[in-house]
């Protein structure tokens, strides 16, 4: 079916990229301001970093479990519906974050925020890729996540604003949920994909998860779509977000800021997730796109575990580093969207990234396991480079197994 002519600044794109940056602001907010807060608790060094890893677990939790709700419901009932619903989800839990007195509070409203958040990025990415050209899709989406990105830088500077008072990490959360609902009036105008209104009041069969399993190739399909992404997740959960105790562990001079650190990347994954719509169009591949921020990423973390001594501004520039080589997002959401017909597309698009999100579990977890088999001495850092090995040959393995996706047509149906 002939797409009209879309301007890639289209109020879909526009509301998308506002949308995702309310998203990634809210869900790295923990990250940023995760010492502060839980010292507010009550927590000693000690409990901030294992308490701090639990928390930020659950929340990947609900990203696991919301991927999977959000996905069938926005192929079941819609895309619109879906990210008004989600947002409201989100923006009622970051208020109740702002509310929260015990450790365990604290951990089941992230659960609750986390659901709430799985819904944002897949069912926007779905819906820009269905209402774009496919000329101009992988460009769209790019923007859509490089603006997106930038939440984290956002809430970063919201934490250096508010977050000197003992409960300034509280008005951090105030704000996020307000910013939720403001944009609720800006989703009003955004029309609904015509793509899914072509199938809305047939009889296909959308939204059924289990599809994903019944046919090995959709199932091979779907697992190296997620598997692709493991490294980011890996960069961002385990390397940047607990930089500061890496940096303890190679003497680096000088202290480091897991909530700087984090706005340093995110900045770098923000460039990153535009420009590589950018190149994957010079390129006409997905793929030799993937190939390239994937090497980057590499480098980066070579260089990151050769920081012995080094000065603190040296680990925030490898951190810039490693944000712009993992600045693939979009894409490889995108080119999992392109790989599945209009009645399972928002399950897939919205469930693949949630469960990227929720490997981290799966990453921790090797991550930790690692460290209580090695020489205790250099554990941290040994488990540390031997985790991202097995991370990033998954992640090469997958990609060389997937097939090119650009310029391909979507609009047909899986069977």
């Amino acid at each position: 079916m002939e797409q009209k002519k879309v301007s890639l600044f289209n109020l879909a794109v526009i509301v998308g990229a506002l949308g995702y940056f309310v998203d990634v602001y809210d869900l790295l907010l923990f990250s940023i301001i995760r010492v502060p807060s839980l010292r507010s608790l009550g927590l000693s060094t000690e409990d901030i970093a294992k308490k701090g890893l639990e928390i930020l677990n659950l929340q990947m939790v609900g990203l696991l479990l919301g991927g999977i709700l959000w996905g069938v419901l926005g192929d079941k009932l819609g895309r619109l519906k879906v990210l008004f619903a989600s947002i409201i989800l989100y923006s009622l839990g970051s208020i109740a974050n702002g509310f929260v007195h015990t450790v365990d509070q604290y951990a089941i409203v992230r659960f609750i925020t986390g659901l709430g958040l799985a819904g944002e990025l897949g069912a926007g990415i779905t819906l820009v890729s269905e209402l774009m050209p496919k000329e101009k899709r992988g460009i769209a989406t790019s923007l859509v996540a490089g603006i997106g990105l930038s939440g984290a830088v956002f809430a970063y500077f919201i934490k250096v604003q508010f977050g000197a008072s003992p409960e300034g990490w509280r008005t951090c959360y105030f704000i996020g949920g307000g910013l939720g609902f403001l944009l609720l009036f800006l989703r009003i105008g955004v029309l609904e994909s015509g793509m899914y209104k072509n199938i809305e009041q047939s009889n296909v069969q959308r939204g059924n998860f289990f599809m994903l399993f019944t046919s090995g190739t959709r199932l091979k399909k779907y697992l190296t779509a997620i598997f692709i992404a493991l490294p980011n997740w890996y960069v961002i959960g385990i390397l940047i977000s607990f930089s500061d105790k890496f940096a303890t562990q190679m003497n680096v001079q000088g202290p480091i800021d897991p909530g700087k650190a984090i706005m340093v990347a995110y900045a770098a994954i923000s460039v990153g997730d535009i420009l590589i719509g950018f190149i994957s169009q010079w390129l006409k591949s997905r793929k030799a796109s993937l190939y390239i921020f994937h090497v980057i990423s590499v480098i980066g973390i070579i260089w990151f575990f050769h920081l012995q001594g080094q000065p603190a501004s040296t680990m925030y520039l490898v951190c810039v580093v490693l944000g712009f080589g993992t600045g693939f997002w979009a894409m490889f959401v995108t080119m999992a969207a392109e790989q599945f017909g209009t009645n399972i597309r928002a399950t897939v698009a919205t469930t693949v990234p949630n469960m990227a999100r929720g490997s981290l579990n799966l990453v921790s977890l090797l991550f930790i396991q690692l460290q209580h088999s090695l020489d205790p001495s250099h554990a941290y850092l040994k488990s540390g480079w031997i985790t991202g090995i097995i991370v990033f040959v998954i992640a090469f393995i997958s990609l060389m197994l997937t097939k090119e996706t650009y310029g391909k047509d979507l609009d047909y149906i899986e069977q």
